[in-house]
């Protein structure tokens, strides 16, 4: 907003952010709409020209656009969006947080014990596809009262992945895995509560049923104490329009 407000609009600009995410959480990609009335005679900005002076501005910050687009004026960065897509990033084979990578360090979870039963985690996973009361994953906030606990999980894939410069530790036995999952929106904590609950099955905790169970329970106190992810493995990889 503050680059933004250097291109020297005639009305103080204002982004409109598609997502928010938890402090500790990471976004690849995000997405923005803003305004800009340019004063009595300036041409108005191409797309070219506005990426180049955000990111001139942007120089000491660690964001970038990466594309800017026209739209209509009806559009709008959260409310126009059809699917967001999150990322969680696990390693496994770590018996002590000190193996993790130190590249790797605040962007995976290494969950205690070091192998879980991927097996299970995806079997238990299917249960969280299509429409449901998602109010066991979610953590209360002050939006709780206003907000339908009902979502919809369009994809929820567990899938082998690698690690930054992995080559270098192959030989460590160390294995990164993705669970991706996608949805129009997700409720606060929602994705992190649901990968808590998928590494307690993969521990051998909870059964890939007591996710059904979960579920069918509809109270965030039903919620396995200590069980939700750390922010550190969380991505916004993109949105989808």
């Amino acid at each position: 907003q503050k680059a933004a407000q250097n291109l020297k609009p005639v009305v103080p600009i204002k982004f409109h952010i598609s997502s928010r995410t938890d402090t500790g959480v990471h976004a690849l990609c995000n997405s923005a709409h803003l305004d800009i009335q340019r004063a009595p005679g300036k041409p108005a900005l191409n797309e070219k020209q506005l990426v180049y002076s955000l990111n001139y501005h942007l120089k000491p910050e660690p964001i970038r656009i990466l594309n800017a687009f026209r739209v209509t004026s009806s559009f709008h960065a959260r409310f126009s969006a059809l699917s967001r897509t999150y990322v969680y990033r696990l390693l496994m084979g770590c018996t002590h947080y000190s193996e993790i990578p130190v590249f790797e360090r605040d962007l995976c979870w290494a969950p205690a014990g070091g192998c879980l039963n991927v097996t299970a985690m995806q079997d238990a996973a299917q249960f969280l596809l299509g429409t449901h009361d998602f109010s066991t994953f979610r953590s209360l906030n002050s939006e709780t009262p206003f907000q339908s606990p009902v979502r919809t999980i369009l994809q929820a894939d567990i899938q082998p992945s690698s690690g930054f410069l992995s080559h270098h530790y192959e030989r460590r036995g160390l294995e990164f895995w993705e669970l991706k999952f996608r949805s129009r929106s997700f409720l606060y904590r929602q994705v992190r509560r649901m990968v808590g609950a998928l590494v307690a099955v993969g521990q051998g905790k909870l059964t890939p049923h007591h996710i059904k169970e979960l579920l069918e329970r509809k109270d965030s106190r039903a919620f396995p104490p200590n069980a939700m992810a750390p922010p550190s493995g969380l991505f916004l990889k993109s949105v989808e329009y």
